[in-house]
């Protein structure tokens, strides 16, 4: 039973103040770790920045609940916004929750509901028309709150594919030719072809051009003709010949400089964003290496994002790929995972190389509308439900 009083006059929700809580946090996120059944856990290296997950959006927030006799903080929660566009053309202002954590010690008092309520009054205050989430299919205490008590609902269930670099990388077949676009190039392309996603951030550019985007490439067959992007003279744009055969444009975010990965051995998990929490009994298997070797070295992992293809054939394109990232992959230090994550409507689902030493993790993403709205029929994102072909941000994995 929820003390609900007790909260209220006990607890009191502020922002974090990076003067004084940055150990703090480090040290109540620590005290939230999930252990693994075989004694091996996988935590992230946050590089004494608890902010760098959501410092990339204009408008972001982190919130922490503090006891007000003691002064502890017994619960942490992120919160950004930004804009999305629908293939109506409607624009949609989301706010996304992150990183909610809430001491063992005080959990089942009703602190993490009221971080929730806080993060989403503070969603309002800036302009969001809905909060959005994403957790593990399997984490029913995360469910219940946000499901039961929160009143969310399922928007999308995705797919995280997970590979291993292997050293060396295989090669890439000769047929095939992975050509690197540059910023202006890939804008266009994205803003044509992300028009094909359901549901998609407006500010593509800025992700672009973040010192975390590797670039952008096209893979494609030789035989179906060079890819040839010009500028017209007449104006900014930039246009595309077409490409006879099938082709897939995909980027590559090195999270590596955000944050780190690390195995230990008989320790909980730590800072492990809510969206691969349950990947610490996946990456680990597929890393292919002892415990021993992991131990006390933090690895990196590339992620792929705006993958979208177009042809028949793409499956030896996806598998291209793969083989492109590990190869880049190499090059990076102690970088060791290749990672993306697709919606269950994306095309590019059913082209995913299925080897061994792919490993593939459920993820469910909620929503609910926090702003009033006259005509529920009318709301574009809560009457389907279920949308498949989604863009998946690389600011929030």
């Amino acid at each position: 039973m929820v003390d609900t009083f007790s909260v209220e006059s006990r607890v009191h929700i502020r922002e974090f103040d990076e003067d004084r809580d940055v150990k703090v946090v480090g040290k109540l996120e620590r005290k939230c770790e999930i252990g693994t059944k075989k004694g091996v856990s996988i935590f992230t290296n946050m590089m004494g920045d608890p902010l760098s997950r959501i410092r990339f959006y204009p408008l972001h927030v982190m919130l922490v609940a503090e006891l007000l006799e003691s002064k502890e903080l017994v619960g942490v929660v992120r919160g950004c916004i930004k804009s999305m566009r629908t293939p109506s053309e409607s624009l949609l202002k989301i706010g996304c929750i992150l990183g909610l954590r809430v001491s063992p010690s005080h959990r089942r008092k009703g602190i993490g509901l009221k971080l929730v309520t806080s993060v989403e009054e503070w969603m309002l205050r800036n302009g969001a028309e809905y909060a959005f989430l994403a957790t593990e299919k399997n984490n029913d205490a995360s469910r219940n709150l946000f499901t039961n008590k929160c009143k969310y609902v399922s928007l999308s269930s995705l797919f995280i594919f997970l590979h291993p670099i292997s050293f060396p990388a295989k090669n890439i077949s000769k047929d095939i030719e992975i050509e690197k676009v540059n910023i202006d190039q890939a804008i266009s392309l994205y803003r044509r072809t992300l028009r094909a996603k359901e549901l998609y951030p407006l500010d593509m550019d800025s992700i672009l051009k973040e010192n975390l985007s590797l670039g952008t490439w096209v893979s494609y067959y030789k035989e179906g003709g060079l890819l040839n992007l010009q500028r017209k003279e007449e104006s900014e744009d930039i246009i595309t010949n077409e490409i006879a055969s099938s082709w897939i444009i995909f980027s590559i975010w090195n999270t590596y400089e955000a944050y780190k990965l690390q195995l230990k051995k008989s320790q909980p998990l730590r800072f492990l964003h809510t969206t691969i929490n349950h990947a610490r009994d996946k990456i680990f298997p597929c890393l292919r290496m002892s415990v021993s070797d992991s131990l006390c070295r933090p690895f990196g992992f590339l992620f792929l994002y705006g993958l979208h293809g177009e042809g028949e054939n793409l499956g030896e394109l996806m598998e291209s790929i793969w083989r492109f990232a590990s190869r880049m992959g190499e090059s990076l230090k102690d970088c060791r995972v290749v990672i993306t994550e697709l919606g269950f409507g994306d095309p590019l689902v059913n082209h995913v190389p299925q080897t061994a030493s792919m490993s593939s993790i459920d993820d469910i993403w909620y929503t609910k509308r926090i702003s009033s709205h006259s005509d529920e029929k009318d709301d574009e994102l809560l009457i389907k439900r279920q949308i498949g072909n989604v863009f998946v941000d690389p600011r929030d994995f």
